[in-house]
């Protein structure tokens, strides 16, 4: 006779914390509760047996960095969002993880979390895994409340980083006191950090990025909110010896993560200088834009430039063209040079654009434009002689460059 064997779980939870010593009492090993970005919601504390990843888990109140990333590389994470059956997870004593068996806690389609479950006296049997089943099953109604809860308060954040980034909150007492409400410490230095996808962020991207953004632990982030296909940021830069290097890197890992884990290729960044004054929020705001403008139109000459303040020159476009604006003016080396080229079917001027780029560097513009570096003198002593161009002059070279990038600025 089949007989069904009770349901320990089938119970009422109080808290998380009573439910994860229930789970270890029935299953007779420690269990850790995680959120969907692993931050620790309850652990057993009914037994002192343990390992290094665990320790640091609870210390910490989230996964440590290495160990998640780790987890990745091995499969276990990407097999965890698959299946809804409990998984064996080997032992990886580099990053003082020995054997367990996790599951995932599932609302629909949706991973809500995680239980882990330590196999250091015995190893889990297939009565155990139903049981870690039941357990899973039961967890999902207290997740479900405290996502609820957690969506509400992100929604208060972002509209709270909105006025931000507008400038409709301006009063520095107002801001300090909605950081108070929202019980949000804030940073005595920041940034604010953009990251341009090529396609609207969809809600599955949204959920891949918070988990990237959640599990991140070498850098600070305080606020974030998502608009059509950018994600930006407010960073921290406190205790940071070169905060901009920090971010750098912070923006290379990013993407990196992205395009291993979800595929996601393409993206533009740029972060602004560091400020100290929250109530240049929206000013470190406009410096994104204004770069992510800049390398939409230079993208060969700001490839590697992604922080406002390393753009130079290109930050003085927009004053220059209002400049421009106001007087009739037109280089005439340049007229002289376009006026040749239209004539003769040449390109002198495209030419005299990278020399000038690639900072009069004979070798590199040759290799740029695929000629010959005997040809490159012959065009570049075509452009002194027609375009009256003296190479050896700076200021005319200066305003050359400016006039060429001016003019591709303003797609002429």
């Amino acid at each position: 006779m089949n007989t069904r064997l009770p349901d320990p779980f089938k119970t009422a939870i109080d808290s998380l914390d009573d439910f994860a010593d229930l789970i270890s009492q029935v299953l007779k090993c420690p269990i850790t509760i995680e959120d969907s970005n692993h931050r620790l919601l309850a652990y057993s504390t009914h037994d002192e047996r343990t390992d290094p990843a665990r320790i640091s888990t609870i210390i910490g109140r989230r996964v440590p960095e290495k160990v998640i990333n780790q987890l990745w590389k091995e499969g276990t994470i990407p097999a965890l969002l698959k299946t809804k059956e409990p998984i064996h997870v080997k032992s990886m004593d580099d990053i003082g993880l020995s054997h367990r068996v996790a599951i995932s806690i599932w609302k629909d389609e949706e991973v809500l979390g995680f239980i882990w479950a330590l196999e250091i006296d015995k190893l889990l049997n297939e009565e155990d895994f139903n049981l870690l089943k039941k357990a899973a099953n039961t967890a999902k109604n207290k997740l479900l409340q405290l996502q609820t809860r957690k969506n509400k308060k992100e929604e208060r954040f972002q509209e709270f980083f909105w006025k931000l980034l507008t400038g409709h909150i301006e009063d520095r007492e107002e801001i300090m006191e909605h950081f108070q409400t929202m019980q949000i410490t804030p940073a005595s230095s920041f940034a604010v950090l953009v990251f341009q996808f090529q396609k609207n962020i969809t809600d599955k991207d949204e959920q891949n990025i918070s988990y990237i953004l959640k599990t991140t632990q070498r850098i600070q982030i305080m606020l974030y909110t998502i608009d059509c296909n950018q994600l930006i940021l407010l960073v921290s830069g406190t205790n940071m010896e070169n905060p901009l290097n920090e971010i750098n890197h912070f923006v290379q890992t990013f993407m990196s993560k992205t395009m291993e884990r979800y595929g996601v290729m393409d993206i533009s960044p740029a972060y602004s200088g560091i400020y100290d004054n929250y109530q240049k929020i929206s000013k470190a705001y406009k410096e994104t834009l204004a770069v992510l403008s800049i390398k939409e139109k230079f993208p060969l000459e700001t490839k590697t430039i992604h922080n406002y303040t390393k753009l130079g020159i290109y930050q003085l476009f927009d004053l220059l063209l209002e400049k421009r604006k106001n007087e009739t003016y037109e280089n005439p080396s340049l007229k002289m040079l376009e006026e040749y080229d239209q004539k003769h079917n040449s390109n002198l001027v495209e030419t005299l654009e990278i020399f000038l780029t690639k900072d009069n560097n004979i070798n590199d513009t040759a290799k740029e434009l695929n000629v010959h570096a005997n040809t490159l003198n012959y065009r570049l002593k075509r452009i002194a002689e027609i375009g009256e161009v003296d190479f050896k002059d700076p200021n005319q070279k200066m305003l050359l460059y400016l006039d060429l990038k001016l003019k591709k600025y303003q797609g002429i």
